[in-house]
């Protein structure tokens, strides 16, 4: 048996995503590397935005290729690549949002469990290395199920519409009840 890829590969293999073409393009002929992270509070429009939350220095924002329903990041507004070059204001806010993010998530998901994490650098996976962020994810007993596993293919069961529309509320009272003031 080979373990040379067969050619042409069969068409359940391949993963169509051409509305990635105009993003690819955009970063070409800009002559620069966009950064989601600090064009999104920019936009004007929350929901086209994905953001769920606007604090004084930091946002949380839906994550556009989500590992699961409700995956969000909550990042500075600055343009800053670790957690140590935040001010101890950025900080505090993040983590007061990270607190209130948990709570809105568990409202409108009941998910069994969270990864939050931060990756800091190439090296660490960062997909962003120059804005930091800190991912939150929920997770439940079996979200990896047989497609996951066998087919090597993530199933999310929400668009990210209807996922701003049940979370937005949530995290706003969420973060209110956490002394967060929204913009």
């Amino acid at each position: 048996m080979s373990s040379e890829p067969q050619w042409p590969r069969p068409w359940y293999s391949v993963l169509w995503a051409p509305w990635r073409m105009s993003y690819i393009t955009s970063v070409a002929s800009s002559g620069r590397e966009l950064c989601f992270l600090c064009e999104a509070p920019r936009v004007g429009d929350d929901r086209k935005a994905l953001i769920v939350f606007r604090g004084r220095t930091v946002f949380a924002i839906l994550n556009k290729y989500p590992y699961n329903v409700g995956h969000l990041m909550i990042a500075p507004y600055r343009h800053v690549p670790s957690l140590e070059d935040l001010s101890d204001e950025e900080l505090m806010e993040a983590l007061r949002l990270l607190k209130a993010s948990i709570e809105a998530l568990r409202e409108v998901y009941r998910p069994q469990g969270f990864n939050v994490g931060a990756n800091i650098g190439d090296a660490a996976g960062a997909g962003v290395p120059g804005h930091v962020h800190i991912h939150v994810v929920p997770r439940w007993n079996g979200d990896s199920n047989y497609i996951t596993v066998v087919g090597g293919t993530k199933v999310i069961s929400q668009s990210l519409e209807e996922t701003y529309d049940l979370l937005r509320p949530a995290l706003e009272r969420a973060a209110r009840k956490h002394g967060l003031t929204g913009q």
